[in-house]
């Protein structure tokens, strides 16, 4: 395996995850910049007027970064491991935009996806709605307080949506609704065997525990 990604709803732990991997396993961590995004703060508490300059930024900036990571190699790291994929872009963008701005984003977003490198494992961390609601007032990000159960699950069924579009990329929908992967050693183990040490088909393959 060579490009492994991580990826979940908000909160799903997605980024936690991917960072704790890199670290055990000396990999390469592209982790999503979106901090210093200006338009995020104004589109939670103004959805209608920022969606479409919010998903162009991102957009932009995922291409950016994704376009220079993974084509720069190193010598001493032969796995890459993100916590996303260009493709939730084009998620995010179907749950915010409407009309013509997302017929005009879906052009755009077509002509930069397929000059991109394919995971060779795409990861989706897959939780319930009121636990991702939790994580998210837990970790306090003010902007994201005003997050609803309906935009995630919009999410969650934008994510679905994709992995039955393309059933020739090889998913692994884990279920980590009775695991603690932070807090408990013996749950990260069971994460990490069942990413590196079985194999899987093309399409959905599903684990729970």
């Amino acid at each position: 395996m060579q490009y492994l990604v991580i990826e979940g709803n908000i909160g799903a732990g997605k980024t936690t995850l991917a960072t704790m991997l890199a670290q055990d396993l000396n990999a390469k961590l592209i982790l999503e910049q979106f901090a210093d995004n200006p338009f995020l703060p104004q589109f939670y508490q103004n959805p209608e007027r920022y969606s479409f300059p919010l998903e162009l930024s991102f957009l932009a900036e995922r291409y950016k970064q994704l376009n220079v990571d993974l084509r720069t190699g190193s010598l001493f790291q032969n796995l890459t491991i993100a916590d996303y994929f260009f493709m939730k872009s084009l998620i995010f963008a179907q749950n915010t935009l409407t009309g013509d701005e997302l017929q005009l984003y879906k052009q755009i977003f077509s002509i930069i996806y397929n000059t991109l490198p394919k995971p060779n494992l795409y990861v989706y961390l897959h939780l319930q709605t009121d636990k991702l609601l939790q994580n998210i007032k837990k970790r306090g990000r003010d902007y994201e307080q005003t997050i609803t159960a309906d935009y995630l699950n919009n999410l969650t069924q934008g994510y679905f949506d994709f992995f039955k579009q393309h059933p020739d990329y090889t998913f692994l929908v884990i279920d980590t609704s009775n695991l603690d992967f932070v807090a408990n050693a013996e749950d990260y183990l069971k994460i990490k065997e069942v990413i590196f040490d079985k194999s899987y088909n093309k399409g959905v393959n599903r684990v729970t525990f």
